[in-house]
């Protein structure tokens, strides 16, 4: 058998999970007296798998303390063997288990599954975004007249925004303080949550409807005077002041980058 072959077997066999080793592999590897090929080929596998396992378990320990052991155990065991991992780096394993659960887990569970592991999953990809400069208090504190009437800025690259159904923030928080998990609620209107990295450290906070919108519209290429202008429907004479609030709250949170 080619190394390249030999190879291929021994990934297959570690990947799949099968009880079965292939007899071709088999006859490739020399076991000793103490410990025959077959027992080390098993304690290898099962070594590689156990640590795949912790490696989900750190990375959805909120899913992980609702589900329980037992129940993640399987789920995160399954999820392996339909999405072997491809990459150099583990940090990449959890990245579709989200999209596992969509079929893997029947309602009324799924739902709230697959969003508190998309939250979950958010602060992975926050933590590892790139690095980047973002719009300063003290950068704004040299701005001109001009500058603020044409003022565009865009989210870092570290911001996840996620828009939630259910009481999932609530759930992460208790399993972060090892408290009992609350019962799953559905909210009565769709609830604004952002993810992000500032100064080596994620941070997450909620929107209300308001600032969510003008967050959005700024983010999307709207420039701070349309910002104000769309605001004074709601706030009348204090929209320039309310938007100068949040945009400093932005600057100040490391949300922005200026175009």
């Amino acid at each position: 058998m080619r190394l390249s072959a030999q190879q291929e077997a021994l990934e297959r066999y570690l990947t799949t999970g099968d009880t079965v080793i292939p007899p071709e592999l088999l006859e490739q590897i020399q076991g000793s007296n103490t410990l025959p090929a077959a027992d080390g080929l098993m304690i290898y596998q099962n070594a590689y798998r156990a640590r795949l396992l912790s490696v989900m378990r750190e990375d959805f320990p909120a899913l992980h303390r609702w589900m329980g052991d037992e129940s993640f155990a399987q789920l995160a065991m399954a999820y392996i063997s339909a999405w072997p991992s491809r990459h150099f780096s583990l940090r990449w394993l959890g990245e579709k288990l989200p999209e596992f659960i969509r079929g893997y887990i029947a309602e009324p569970q799924r739902s709230p599954m697959i969003e508190l592991a998309t939250l979950e999953w958010a602060f992975t990809l926050a933590f590892d975004a790139p690095d980047t400069e973002p719009l300063s208090l003290d950068m704004m504190s040299r701005f001109s007249a001009d500058d603020w009437v044409n003022l565009r800025v865009y989210l870092t690259p570290s911001v996840r925004w996620l828009q939630l159904q259910y009481n999932t923030v609530g759930m992460w928080v208790a399993a972060k303080a090892e408290a009992d998990i609350p019962a799953v609620v559905t909210l009565s209107a769709p609830l604004d949550c952002l993810v992000w990295r500032h100064e080596l450290v994620c941070q997450y906070r909620t929107l209300e409807p308001d600032e969510a919108s003008a967050l959005r519209l700024l983010s999307d290429g709207g420039s701070f005077a349309s910002m104000c202008e769309n605001l004074v429907g709601q706030h009348g004479e204090q929209a320039p002041l309310r938007a100068a609030t949040w945009l400093k709250q932005w600057v100040g949170e490391g949300l922005l980058q200026r175009r």
